[in-house]
């Protein structure tokens, strides 16, 4: 890949650029082998500064674009993404231990599924309409400050950066530091499709040394931010005083309600797969599925067999369903989550704290479910991040719902109904941005982001654009 010439620099003002102190540098761990691929530099205030000069700079220009060049400049970058999708895949893999085939199909799938919704949004969006005598225009807000996660590295960036530019914003990227190597193949990516100098920029780095100065800088108009409740709540604090716009993306605890009138069988087993993908590293996972009672016993076997035919293992082999979670910290977070199920009194099901048979290097954790959860439990309030799924059972839907709302998060819901309309009724009563019924396709076209402590905003193709466009009204006429 050509990133290794771009790993102690950033994209800065259509240039790579070295730090301005001489760069300390961060190791970036490969999970599935606890070694370091590669050493990137860690960005200071001032590179973050010289970033945000540069895309302030570029907005008057870049603004004024018409929505048709601006369209044409996002057909470029895809195909450039879709010649590099083996390079960001091998990135991912690298940097967080995503299966290959998974890395490749989900995770760089998702980041072109990004870019052909917001070109599809881009070409139907109304800038400009009269309502009586005024004509209301939609404009770019600014410059965007835009900061995501290690989990899904290219579905994040493609979803804030593609808007961003739909909307004829510009902007700076800070990358997880954790997982920091896709994103400098995307930028590779942006400045071969002839992006305008300025228009786009990456610095590396971590929070306190480049998020801080993003959230709260008076030339920062929109700070976009996925990554966990705490953090999130720290970039909030420090953009309050710029007054600036802030969306959200946070943490989750979706509820899966399987239905008395689901295919009972389909759905544990589908909901089970579900929470493990991406080994439990996602913020919408159905982490807490809820059964009828009289189906609980019925449920356990049925997911016990379903997580005990996944494979954990090495990324690279073509028969691993699930490869290591991010980190030594994240390892030890879901190891402590997992002994305090046991201490409250959950029924371990399979899997637990030994590690998967034969992995005695990397952090895998073997695919862990427990029954007979109840409400008070750690396992079914705390956001776990990891492949742990909590089976809890009810006795009518109406405590369902009650136990499914019981959360400070609203990310998503999932519902489970051989009825349509049944589930669309039991939906409606969810707490949650999006609800999933039956398991269905991914959709980038429904807006993304969540209620309460799960965040504010909404991604995805128009909706996404939305967050980064100001509303102005022309009143009056000759």
């Amino acid at each position: 890949m050509a990133i290794y010439g771009n790993l102690a620099r950033f994209y800065i003002n259509g240039e790579w650029v070295a730090p301005s102190d001489g760069g300390s540098q961060l190791d970036v761990i490969n999970p599935a082998t606890e070694e370091s691929v590669a050493r990137v530099a860690l960005g200071t205030r001032q590179d973050a500064e010289k970033a945000i000069a540069a895309a302030r700079a570029a907005f008057p220009g870049f603004s004024a674009w018409t929505a048709a060049e601006r369209l044409a400049l996002l057909t470029r970058i895809r195909d450039v993404y879709k010649a590099r999708m083996g390079d960001i895949a091998e990135a991912i893999t690298m940097e967080m231990g995503a299966p290959d085939a998974f890395s490749l199909s989900d995770q760089v799938g998702s980041g072109l599924g990004h870019l052909d919704a917001t070109m599809a949004a881009l070409e139907a969006f109304v800038f400009e309409e009269m309502r009586r005598t005024t004509l209301i225009v939609h404009e770019a807000i600014g410059v965007a400050g835009l900061i995501t996660p290690w989990n899904w590295p290219m579905n994040q960036i493609a979803s804030k950066v593609a808007p961003a530019l739909a909307a004829g914003c510009t902007m700076v990227l800070k990358p997880s530091e954790i997982a920091p190597l896709s994103g400098i193949v995307f930028a590779e990516i942006m400045h071969e499709a002839g992006v305008p100098a300025g228009v786009f920029n990456l610095v590396n780095g971590d929070g306190p040394g480049i998020g801080q100065v993003l959230s709260s800088h008076p030339d920062i108009d929109i700070v976009s931010f996925t990554g966990s409740t705490r953090a999130g709540v720290m970039v909030a604090k420090s953009a309050a005083e710029t007054v600036k716009r802030v969306t959200q993306e946070l943490g989750g605890k979706s509820p899966n309600i399987i239905l008395a009138d689901a295919d009972f069988e389909a759905a544990v087993a589908s909901g089970v797969e579900a929470c493990f993908g991406n080994s439990g590293q996602s913020c919408d996972a159905p982490t807490r599925m809820l059964i009828p009672r009289d189906r609980h016993d019925d449920a356990l076997q049925i997911a016990k067999r379903t997580a005990e035919n996944l494979v954990t293992g090495d990324p690279h082999d073509p028969d691993t369903n699930l490869g290591p979670v991010i980190s030594q910290v994240q390892y030890e977070k879901i190891q402590g989550l997992i002994a305090s199920g046991i201490q409250d009194g959950a029924t371990l099901v399979t899997g637990g704290r030994d590690r998967p048979e034969g992995l005695e290097r990397g952090y895998y954790i073997k695919p862990t479910v427990f029954g007979a959860v109840t409400p008070d439990m750690r396992i079914a309030r705390e956001e776990i991040f990891g492949p742990v799924l909590a089976i809890m059972p009810y006795e009518t839907e109406e405590r369902a719902v009650e136990i499914a709302n019981a959360t400070v998060y609203g990310l998503a819901a999932y519902v489970q109904s051989g009825d349509l309309e049944h589930a669309r009724r039991i939906a409606r009563q969810m707490r949650a941005g999006q609800v999933h019924i039956n398991y269905p396709d991914a959709d980038m076209f429904a807006p993304f982001g969540g209620y309460r402590q799960s965040g504010n905003g909404r991604e995805y193709a128009d909706w996404g654009m939305h967050d980064y466009l100001e509303t102005k009204a022309l009143i009056g006429h000759g």
